[in-house]
Order: structure tokens, then C-alpha cells, then sequence
């Protein structure tokens, strides 16, 4: 019975896996450091504002500063510049 359980697990090796090539995980090593993409930041497309109507700060790449929740409120902020209520 032992002999049917060794023919069905699949063996191991011993010996530990050889880390691969550099070559083969970046493909960027032979360009020089200046040369080579930069990975993009996470953050790089937000901005960090407070909310108008409510004081609320967050992170946002939207054009509107005021929050989600008081947009959907349909709150809006006052406008001080007098050109753009005419």
C-alpha cells in the first residue's frame, strides 16, 4: 500500500530553484538607469483638496472639489467671483 503512495505524489526535487537570469525578469537591464521606464506613480494622477461645503479632505482626480456625498446631495458651493455668475 506504502508503494502506491510514493508512485502517486509527485517528487521533489531537492535541490532549491536557481533565481532566473536578470536578463529574462527585466528586459531593461542593458539600457543605462536614465534610460530605462519609470513605473508609474500611484498617486501621480491625484490631487488633495477640502470639500467647499463641507470641510471634508480627501484625494481626487476629479475637476470638482466638492465631495461625492454632497454632490449627491446636489449641494453647490457659492461662486465669489462675481464674472462667472454673470
Amino acid at each position: 500500500m506504502n508503494d502506491l503512495k510514493d508512485k502517486t505524489e509527485p517528487k521533489r526535487s531537492e535541490e532549491p530553484e536557481k533565481p532566473l537570469c536578470s536578463c529574462l525578469t527585466d528586459p531593461f537591464t542593458s539600457l543605462p538607469p536614465e534610460l530605462r521606464p519609470r513605473t508609474k506613480d500611484v498617486m501621480s494622477g491625484l490631487r488633495k483638496v477640502t470639500c467647499p461645503v463641507c470641510g471634508f479632505d480627501y484625494w481626487t482626480n476629479r475637476n470638482s472639489d466638492i465631495c461625492i456625498d454632497c454632490e449627491k446631495e446636489g449641494v453647490k458651493p457659492l461662486n465669489t467671483d462675481i464674472e462667472a455668475v454673470r
